[in-house]
């Protein structure tokens, strides 16, 4: 079975994760003694609380990527302990990658609040939790304005900077552009289901998925070690691609995967959600299956989410998205390993091995 780690593997990512989480903890002790800013010892409390809630939760992936990523652009050279931090620092700005997981804890708790969601990592949504509520839109813009500092903090100096700046802003205008596509599509407005094809669903995810998810992590790692981004735009096009698929995978867990393993209760069927799975059942459907998918998509009544969920059964859904997957993963996996560039195998391998993904095919 693909994408299962043995337990060395398993050792050695939990290593590598323990010392990425160290970071964490020097990057929010930066920020909770910004002199630029009069704390009160509840303001100070609150962003500590919302920061913990919030950044390191998940199984960074996108934030470790920017260190594989890195090191395999160095030739498999191990990297110094000043490398390994600055590399961790972009990741956590991924993720708040830590400026990549920052950034990923930005999206997501504004998402969560859109989107009315319920769940997220396994607990509930953050602006779900007691006293937050609509703070936790400010919250998201904090967590933002967090990426900035932290950019600043450490990688003024660099002669890549400028270039940094760019990356982040630009991959943030089109993630939450694709959001704009997505919201305007399936929440703004009477549903309408007539809209929904798997060309728009391959543009919403292009923009709201794909930048952010895979092609900033390998953006990232082409800085640190000099390069120019613009002689590798060809870097760009399969992680892309690679981002959809990812998003196709998701979609089908929404639906059809267990909670306690995701992490997450699937609402993309109560949410009205432009998925995968939706745009191939309205091609595949026949008018009487239609007419039951209109009538019960996009309401809560969990009577409503089952009649959609037997119109996928009866459609064998599941069999098409096995096939889809099989010929979508091996078609992704030849181009990879055709692929000069040693960042577009490094994320591919960490994207794949992980179980979520990797165990279907």
């Amino acid at each position: 079975m693909k994408g299962m780690l043995c337990d060395e593997e398993k050792a050695s990512l939990q290593k590598r994760k323990a010392a990425f989480v160290e970071v964490y903890s020097v990057l929010k002790s930066e920020l909770l003694n910004d002199p630029t800013f009069e704390w009160t010892h509840d303001s100070r409390l609150w962003v500590h609380q919302m920061l913990d809630y919030n950044v390191p939760g998940g199984k960074l992936l996108r934030g470790l990527s920017v260190i594989d990523c890195y090191k395999s652009l160095k030739e498999g050279e191990e990297l110094c302990e000043d490398e390994v931090f600055d590399a961790s620092v972009l990741g956590w700005c991924i993720e708040w990658g830590w400026c990549i997981e920052w950034c990923r804890a930005t999206l997501l708790v504004l998402d969560d609040f859109i989107a009315d969601s319920h769940t997220r990592r396994g607990q509930a949504c953050w602006f779900r939790v007691p006293k937050v509520g609509t703070i936790a839109v400010n919250d998201g813009i904090i967590l933002r304005t967090h990426v900035c500092r932290i950019l600043k903090k450490h990688f003024k100096r660099k002669p890549f900077y400028d270039d940094l700046l760019d990356l982040f802003n630009e991959v943030e205008f089109r993630t939450l552009s694709g959001q704009m596509l997505d919201l305007i599509t399936t929440t703004g407005g009477e549903k309408d289901l007539s809209n929904y094809s798997l060309d728009l669903y391959r543009r919403i995810t292009l923009y709201e998925t794909s930048y952010y998810s895979c092609y900033l992590q390998v953006a990232c790692a082409l800085l640190l070690v000099g390069e120019n981004l613009e002689k590798h735009v060809n870097v760009m096009d399969v992680l892309l691609d690679m981002g959809i698929y990812f998003q196709v995978v998701d979609d089908y867990l929404d639906c059809f995967g267990d909670p306690q393993k995701t992490g997450k209760i699937g609402t993309d069927i109560e949410d009205s959600k432009l998925t995968w799975l939706i745009g191939i059942a309205l091609e595949i459907c026949n008018d009487e299956q239609k007419k039951v998918i209109y009538e019960h998509y996009g309401k809560a009544n969990p009577d409503d989410v089952a009649k959609v969920k037997a119109v996928y059964n009866d459609i064998n859904l599941q069999g098409v998205f096995a096939l889809y997957g099989k010929e979508s993963y091996d078609k992704l996996k030849s181009c990879v390993e055709a692929h000069p560039s040693k960042a577009v195998h490094a994320i591919w391998e960490i994207y794949a091995s992980d179980t979520s993904y990797g165990q279907w095919f």
